[in-house]
């Protein structure tokens, strides 16, 4: 199941749900009663092995005559 940040607009405070993807987002801080807003979050993407640059698949001789 993932799980979800959001941020209170009223007082600040985050607060991490765990959530099925077919639930509703969450509106209200329990707490506060403030607005709630999710918080998104950048993926990290990381490139490993060959094949990322334009000088990995090109062989080490040159095949032109």
């Amino acid at each position: 199941m993932p799980r979800y940040e959001y941020s209170c607009k009223k007082c600040g405070e985050r607060l991490e749900v765990m959530q099925s993807f077919s639930d509703k987002p969450l509106k209200k801080h329990g707490v506060c009663g403030g607005e709630l807003q999710k918080v998104f979050h950048p993926a990290g993407l990381i490139f490993k092995g060959s094949g990322f640059y334009v000088t990995d698949s090109r062989s080490s001789k040159s095949t032109e005559d």
